[in-house]
């Protein structure tokens, strides 16, 4: 082995070695809720930096950022397969590899371990079916009352017309949160935007995601007019610095459910029902079925509606999506996609 290569070899080793120790030493800062505080008031003070550069571009940078992130990666991977630029192109992806897991991790994978809000309530009682039978009853009739106000299209199914308005009414509700909920501070800067794969987000089940380099929200605008307005909340509330799935649902839920703007009300109350009958349709669906046959015709509508949406996008990459999620959410200690019981928890021991 000549000096040339030697040399690239130990840098080889270098930056595995220091891979290695990131992945442990932000294992151990998980583990300190004080150094989680650290993180958690970096992020306050970074969020709005981030938004104020990238909210004024009509499109998502975050996006394109990935793409070009793909496009290198992939080169350098075929690199790998020539004996000649092998070396080189391994030592280049270690690089990457090094810088993309330490920027994620200082500007959000530490704040999943921030102190959980079930934590903040004054109650935390265990989810309880015969509770959340009641509360959905209740929500079934918020829905059918909100549903008559707002907009149909030709056919009848709910269409939410001025997306704009919601998301600054989701930014005017941020400010109403319950302090011993949040105290983080709302930038009032509106960076929730339209993803640039959204026709590929139909075939994945994802509504929407967070770009932590960019403090960008996206969502996909070909999703059924009754999943966007609660996603835009659900993605915003990602941008106060929310980590959690289900905290980020609950969020979104206090955000929509007092709100005036009758689209943003509709989709949060919806969605709060279809998470409780989720939660109680293992033990009593004959209840689960008798709710859904009471829902008003417009309600009816949205849900056939959204189904056929569903079933139509069906395929290998939500199951390949659905699956890599799981283990993501579990990596970062949450329950995983087949669960979702905790936001049934946050909801249940609120309302009490």
């Amino acid at each position: 082995m000549d000096t040339k290569n030697i040399h690239i070899y130990k840098k080889k080793r270098f930056w595995a070695g220091i891979l290695l120790a990131q992945f442990l030493l932000f294992f151990f800062f998980s583990k300190s809720k004080i150094i989680v505080s650290v993180f958690e008031k970096f992020f306050e003070f970074q969020k709005g930096f981030h938004q104020i550069i990238f909210s004024w571009i009509p499109f998502s940078l975050g996006d394109v950022m990935y793409v070009l992130l793909a496009f290198i990666s992939i080169y350098i991977i075929f690199q790998c397969f020539s004996k000649k630029s092998r070396n080189k192109a391994i030592l280049k992806l270690l690089l990457i590899i090094n810088l993309f897991y330490f920027s994620y991790q200082v500007s959000w994978g530490m704040l999943y371990f921030q102190t959980p809000i079930i934590k903040k309530l004054k109650k935390q009682e265990k989810p309880d079916v015969r509770k959340a039978k009641i509360l959905a009853l209740q929500y079934l009739e918020k829905c059918k009352i909100t549903r008559k106000l707002v907009s149909e299209d030709k056919n009848g199914i709910f269409v939410a017309r001025d997306l704009k308005t919601v998301q600054e009414e989701i930014l005017s509700q941020q400010q109403r949160l319950p302090n011993y909920i949040s105290g983080k501070k709302e930038t009032g800067i509106n960076s929730i935007k339209p993803s640039l794969f959204k026709t590929v987000m139909n075939f994945t089940g994802i509504l929407g995601y967070y770009n932590p380099f960019t403090a960008e929200a996206q969502y996909n605008p070909n999703l059924p007019s009754s999943f966007i307005p609660f996603t835009l909340a659900h993605e915003s509330s990602h941008q106060l610095g929310f980590a959690r799935e289900q905290e980020a649902n609950f969020v979104g839920y206090l955000v929509g459910i007092h709100s005036e703007n009758l689209e943003l009300r509709y989709s949060t109350e919806y969605f709060t029902l279809k998470s409780l009958l989720r939660f109680i349709v293992e033990q009593d669906p004959k209840f689960v079925k008798s709710i859904i046959n009471n829902y008003s015709a417009g309600m009816k509508r949205d849900r056939l509606y959204e189904r056929s949406f569903i079933l139509k996008h069906q395929g290998w990459l939500d199951d390949f999506f659905g699956f890599t999620n799981n283990l993501f959410l579990q990596s970062n200690q949450q329950e995983g996609s087949v669960t979702y019981s905790y936001f049934i928890d946050l909801l249940l021991n609120y309302e009490q």
